[in-house]
């Protein structure tokens, strides 16, 4: 399964990048996050409880940040494991700056799934990836926009 959309985002291109890096914000973005802790450099173990569909359930999960190239690129890795089934998936993020207070972000993703949950079927599983996608970008929108009051 993979896809790729692309977004704007209030904010400049730096401020953009850190709000997308920082773990803070990533935790309250990532659909169903309960726990987004440091392991190493770059890599988190996640605890997801994700509540849509046939995906419902808990999920250990590990998420990686690499390829990384300030402030325009990066790649994050995700590996989920639990009842339903398991995924890995690598999604791909460019920012490019529009003007100083706004930034095109562009994504494009693969995902693998597989257990109980892939058997139903990759038109579901198409639509449950945009809804999580969509909650995410949601989220941090409102992250941004919350970042830029109070400063």
């Amino acid at each position: 399964m993979n896809g790729s959309g692309s977004l704007k985002l209030d904010a400049g291109i730096e401020k953009s990048w850190d709000v997308l890096l920082d773990p803070n914000v990533l935790k309250k973005c990532i659909m169903g996050c309960q726990k987004l802790e440091l392991v190493e450099e770059n890599k988190y173990n996640a605890d997801l409880s994700i509540g849509i569909a046939a995906v419902k359930g808990k999920y250990e999960s590990t998420i990686e940040i690499a390829d990384i190239e300030r402030p325009g690129h990066y790649k994050l890795i995700v590996k989920g494991e639990g009842g339903p089934g398991n995924v890995e998936a690598a999604g791909v993020i460019d920012l490019t700056p529009i003007d100083e207070n706004t930034t095109q972000l562009s994504y494009t993703y693969e995902a693998e799934i597989g257990g109980k949950v892939a058997m139903i079927g990759q038109r579901m599983l198409g639509g449950v990836a945009k809804l999580i996608i969509q909650d995410f970008f949601k989220k941090l929108s409102k992250e941004l926009k919350s970042i830029e009051t109070s400063a």
